[in-house]
């Protein structure tokens, strides 16, 4: 028998193309806007020459100079760090809606910001960077942020499995807001009795978000986790899709649903304290961003998964552009841009209320 392709799957998979291609264009004409006006050629054969060796046009700018110091080492590793960070909390808030059953869950809702929120103003504060030597003593905030964020997800695991019984959404939100509730109290104690101006101002900027930081180095390990990370899920689409359905659906089906929701959350957990150390706190992208994807896309984790993960890569990509040129000579965090951007269309679409969730559309 003829199987017939579904035209909607059919309309999803050329978006899931077409997004790609955006995805693409968008991390080389971002390159392009700054200070120093640089054209999308130059671009391309500064990106094409390092990366394949191959050479087209004027070479003399391709491996040195001022334009390519700017391309190469300034501005498209903040570039890629944007995509990178966009696609793991994008890709996190779609596996987390799915598995707590929530639409309005994201990855930050198991206290995971808080934790390395935490821990960044802990290493601030006190300076805790002191406490090692060698790489760990040069990664500083980063690994105290990471560290915070590991020990919220442990406590929030620890709490959720109390009392006995299967590990539930609902006991994991509510670890989550205790945990984050917690941590929240204890990173303000710290705040409030800090007595250094420069100290305090820099926490600040660290919880509002920003890519300032990003060089080559920092880009290999959330890279790595980000394309580990979506391997991993796109192998879990039918249990995604499943979950969607109810616990007892999901039972009925022979899924484990303890064991899916206990590994979902510690792989989602890790990849959004990846995101955090990385850049400080980014709201919203992983929220918003599966909710207007799920508005055209629907709930298959087929294409929503795919088609959510490529527009938090190009939503934070063109964030972070707008952070750095919206006042010139200076830059805002990016945490504010996000939010800006990000609360009024959330209350749009929760009075709109045109998307759907479990399975429908």
């Amino acid at each position: 028998m003829k199987k017939h392709l579904n035209p909607r799957h059919a309309v999803l998979s050329i978006a899931v193309i077409i997004f790609t291609a955006a995805f693409v264009l968008s991390v080389l004409a971002a390159v392009t806007i700054g200070a120093v006006k640089i054209s999308l050629g130059d671009v391309y054969r500064i990106v094409l020459y390092n990366t394949t060796g191959i050479e087209l046009g004027d070479g003399a700018f391709l491996s040195g100079g001022t334009i390519f110091e700017i391309v190469w080492n300034h501005r498209m590793p903040r570039v890629l760090m944007g995509a990178i960070v966009g696609v793991l909390l994008a890709m996190c808030g779609v596996v987390m809606q799915a598995t707590v059953q929530n639409p309005l869950a994201d990855p930050y809702i198991l206290g995971i910001s808080s934790g390395a929120s935490l821990g960044a103003t802990f290493s601030i504060m006190i300076g805790a960077s002191a406490f090692f030597t060698g790489v760990l003593a040069t990664m500083g905030t980063a690994f105290w942020a990471f560290l915070g964020a590991l020990g919220a997800m442990a406590l929030v695991m620890l709490l959720s499995h109390m009392g006995g019984g299967r590990v539930t959404s609902a006991k994991l939100v509510l670890a989550g807001s205790v945990v984050g509730s917690l941590c929240g109290a204890f990173t303000n104690m710290m705040i409030y009795i800090g007595k250094d101006a420069e100290n305090m101002k820099s926490v600040t900027y660290w919880l509002l978000g920003s890519m300032v930081s990003a060089r080559w180095p920092k880009l290999l390990l959330p890279g790595i986790l980000c394309i580990l990370g979506m391997l991993f899920f796109l192998t879990q689409l039918r249990t995604l899709n499943t979950l969607l359905l109810g616990d007892e659906a999901a039972i009925t089906l022979g899924v484990d649903l303890a064991k899916r929701r206990r590994l979902y959350m510690i792989v989602t957990s890790l990849l959004s304290a990846v995101a955090v150390c990385t850049c400080g706190i980014v709201g919203f992208v992983g929220l918003m961003i599966p909710h207007i994807v799920r508005g055209f896309a629907g709930s298959d984790h087929r294409f929503l998964l795919p088609l959510a993960s490529l527009s938090g890569g190009i939503f934070l990509i063109w964030a972070d552009v707008l952070a750095r040129v919206i006042i010139p000579n200076s830059e805002i965090p990016l945490g504010v841009i996000t939010s800006a951007i990000g609360a009024p269309i959330f209350v749009y679409m929760m009075v709109k209320k045109s998307y759907g969730f479990g399975g429908k559309d």
